[in-house]
Parts: C-alpha cells; structure tokens; sequence
C-alpha cells in the first residue's frame, strides 16, 4: 500500500466513520492490487426533512480496487456490494454515479476519493432534489496546498476574517477542550461550545482570540459550525443539539458554515465531520501550531480527530454511535 492511499483512508475513516473504507476480505496486505469495501455516506435529510429517518441500511457499499501504484493510476469501481435499503438497482446506481465522480475527480498523481465522495454527494444530492425527496449539503473541496502558513499574532477576528471588538469580561464562551495531540513537532487541539445564533460562532471565536494570547498566534484557528433556528432566529434543538422541528411550531431553518483560516480545505472537512456525526448547535476551533514539519494528507485526520474528541467530550454525540441527522 502506497503512503498516500494509507493517509488517504485515515483521513477518510476520521471523516465520516471508522468502517468507511475498508479492505476487501479477499484482499492481502502483499498483493499487487488492493481492494476495497467502500460505504457511500448518505445523502442528508432536506430543511424540510429533518425528521425523516435514515438508516444505517439506506446506505450503498461499493467494492473498490487500488491499482499497486495509485495515485499514479486512477482506482477502479468494480460494483455494488451492497444496495441502499436493499432496493434493486439502488447499487448499482450509485456504483455508476460514483465512478463517474471517480472520474471526474482523479489526475495523475493525487488522491481522489475524498473528492470523489464529494463529487458523488453533490450529485446525488441534485438527483434526489430533482426527484423531491433528499438533498446534500456540503460543497466540492480540493485537497491543495495551504499547509504551513507563517505563524502570526492575530487580532480578533470573526470566522471569516473580520475584524470584532469584543469584551473579553462579558460572557465567556463554555470551551470543551479536547486532547492535545503532538504530531511531527506541530501541535493540534479542538475547543468545542454550544451555540444557539448565527452569531455567536464569529463573537465566540473573537473572544477566544482576543482572551487567548497562545491561541492568537496559533498559526491556523479553523472553524465549523451548525446551528438550527426557529422563526425567532434562536436555537430549538434540546440540550445535547439533537432536537427537531421549532420551539413554537414555526418554520425549521438551519445555518451553517467553515472558515479554513489559512489551512485549505480544513474548515470544509470540518464542517462535513459535524454533518456525518449529526452534530447541530455547536462550534468547534481547531487550532494548530505548525512544528516546521508539513504533514500532508495525514493533517485532516489529526484535525478532525481532535474535533472529534471534542465532541464526545461536550456530549454531543457517544463513541461508536452517530447522532440523527
């Protein structure tokens, strides 16, 4: 197995589950060719939607092959191993469309199938738009450079950027703080908090900024939130974010968004971790402070790993068991 494609699956494994990518059972660690068990992630609940129930077994897998020297050459959808819900021609629909994202995705050289995931959700998401039933959210992220930016004092700043006074006295945000990780001389760590406006992850993240002096010159603060509104603009979801519908019967609206602050592609992945655990009401910060080692790939898996943590730790969601979407 080449480094990239062993970075590749960690990355993807601390993404959307530890059993996404899996080896083939009739694959060997010393063959040439190696095969994979892939499971798709489904396709998110609409706004309209958000109660309706998605099983584990609405969900295709797909068997995969990685030539001996991918990236170099691009892998192989062979079909379907399993079909969403057991629905005929469920695999072998999504083994079509994800080939064709495959396809799309891959170039000679680069991993491909965090894009292709990617691809595949945007268009599986606009095929059951189109249809009226479940639509995607998440957007097309590639894995390019951006990975050791000079370090830096920075000023208070919202999530994308912007300048914002806060007082550092007033309402302190309540940070779940996760493990520290080491990782070849840079160091990663996630602070998770409940929120309940659009608002508040700018104003909580400027705070941090500000009352922090260490984390200010972090070299990247990356940012995800998702939060889900009721009429009046305020959170409705329960205590632990996982609550449905709005306080008084009004209109369900969600928002959501990333800032990579200077790590490309790291806020995007991120913000996917939260909808593939069914995290809502709820920011997390990763910060990291790069120890002059660039770690490619394997640096998605260090940050999401840490949010993570953060997560189980806030309660948001328990080890080994996704949250409803």
């Amino acid at each position: 197995m080449s480094e990239e494609l062993f970075d590749e699956i960690e990355v993807i494994n601390s993404i959307y589950g530890a059993s996404t990518l899996q080896p083939a059972e009739s694959s060997t660690p010393d063959s040439r060719a190696q095969e994979y068990i892939l499971t798709l992630p489904r396709p998110q609940p609409s706004e309209s939607r958000q109660d309706s129930p998605l099983r584990d077994g609405d969900k295709s897998a797909l068997r995969i092959r990685f030539p001996e020297d991918y990236p170099a050459q691009r892998p192989v959808v062979l079909g379907a191993q399993h079909s969403a819900g057991g629905r005929r021609g469920a695999g072998a629909r999504d083994a079509e469309m994800f080939a064709a994202a495959v396809e799309a995705s891959w170039a000679p050289g680069g991993v491909c199938v965090f894009d292709a995931l990617e691809e595949y959700a945007r268009a599986r998401g606009e095929a059951e738009e189109d249809g009226g039933a479940e639509e995607d959210v998440g957007e097309d992220v590639e894995d390019v450079e951006g990975e050791g930016a000079e370090e830096g004092s920075r000023g208070p700043r919202t999530g994308k950027g912007m300048e914002l006074e806060v007082d550092v006295d007033a309402n302190p945000p309540e940070w779940i703080v996760s493990d520290v990780v080491v990782e070849s001389k840079s160091t990663f760590v996630a602070r998770v908090a409940r929120i309940t406006t659009a608002e508040q992850p700018g104003a909580y993240l400027a705070h941090l900024l500000q009352s922090d002096r260490r984390v200010r010159a972090a070299t990247h603060n990356m940012l995800a939130w998702r939060v889900r509104l009721g009429a009046n603009g305020s959170a409705n979801g329960g205590a632990n974010g996982g609550g449905n519908g709005s306080a008084n019967g009004g209109e369900l609206r969600t928002a959501q968004d990333f800032d990579d602050d200077g790590e490309t592609a790291a806020g995007s992945r991120l913000l996917k971790l939260m909808q593939a655990m069914g995290v809502w009401d709820a920011m997390v910060v990763v910060t990291r402070w790069y120890g002059g080692v660039k770690l490619g790939p394997r640096r998605f898996a260090v940050i999401n790993g840490v949010a993570r943590d953060g997560f189980v730790r806030a309660g948001m969601v328990v080890e080994g068991k996704k949250k409803k979407r």
